[in-house]
């Protein structure tokens, strides 16, 4: 005797929503209609049919379980006679993928099957990603000829973000319907901003005079612009302003994040002798204190 929770990769503590799971993807799998002329898959697809058939029904499988290699005896009312699961197990296929049954020269199988999703990576550009963009695809029509498709991209998406276009997908069998093509993005790294949900952080170089005595300094922004943020007098090395919705679009929402930048001290790579002398003084006061 077959172990039909073998047969279907499940535990014996399988609840009825993991074996018809485990059913459909074996089904699929091993569907003649995907596998046409291969004696081997439609005999696994038979198998598998018969141990669903079994397992799906709750008398069938607690007699299973009780009884094991001897139940169908059991079921029979005692010893002897043919198996009594001869039910259609095009039928049983039928029932869980809504589907309609058709003859077929030599027998077999000719239910209808939706086609399955395809994913598909696209890499775009932080820029990208604020702004929004899109992308043009290629696949090829099951009769060879090419097909162009350009699928646009929101602003605000993030790595792993999903686009879905409906139809897209693989095609179905026997009239089922195409399956949806799933867009997975991935934002590359900036060499500029870091990006964490929908805030960005930047660091900006900044020279020792700004910092003590105050200034101005340009901040690049994702939209390509600059903006003036003023450094007030004194400020510390390192320290980080906020600058209020200058950071990504939230997906699908109108608003964004913030942009927080990091002023970080840009020392001078040379001293003249001027200059040399009025830091020993700077030196000297702060020292005398």
């Amino acid at each position: 005797m077959k172990d039909y929770y073998q047969v279907l990769g499940v535990s014996r503590g399988a609840t009825d929503q993991e074996i018809k799971q485990a059913y459909r993807k074996l089904a699929r799998t091993y569907h003649p209609d995907i596998n046409p002329g291969d004696k081997q898959a439609e005999v696994r697809f038979k198998e598998i049919n018969e141990a669903y058939e079994i397992l799906s029904d709750k008398e069938k499988r607690e007699k299973y379980d009780r009884f094991g290699s001897d139940w169908k005896r059991y079921e029979q009312g005692g010893p002897g006679g043919d198996f009594a699961g001869n039910a259609d197990f095009a039928d049983i296929f039928d029932t869980l993928f809504g589907a309609s049954r058709g003859g077929r020269p030599g027998g077999g199988f000719n239910a209808r099957m939706d086609g399955q999703d395809i994913e598909q990576q696209v890499d775009i550009s932080l820029e990208e990603a604020f702004a929004g963009t899109q992308r043009t695809l290629q696949f090829s029509n099951p009769n060879g000829t090419p097909r162009t498709i350009t699928v646009k991209i929101p602003a605000g998406a993030d790595s792993g973000t999903r686009v879905r276009v409906l139809g897209e997908g693989a095609p179905g069998l026997n009239g089922g319907a195409k399956g949806d093509l799933f867009l997975v993005v991935r934002v590359a790294p900036s060499g500029r901003f870091e990006r964490k949900g929908d805030d960005l952080y930047l660091k900006i170089d900044t020279s020792l005079y700004t910092l003590l005595l105050g200034g101005q300094v340009q901040v690049p922004t994702p939209a390509g612009k600059t903006i003036n943020l003023s450094i007030p007098e004194q400020t510390q090395n390192g320290r980080t302003f906020r600058l209020s919705g200058q950071g990504m679009p939230a997906l699908r929402a109108e608003r964004k994040g913030d942009l927080y930048v990091s002023v970080q001290a840009q020392l001078p790579a040379q001293l003249s002798a001027r200059e040399r002398e009025l830091f020993e003084e700077l030196r000297q006061l702060a020292e005398s204190r």
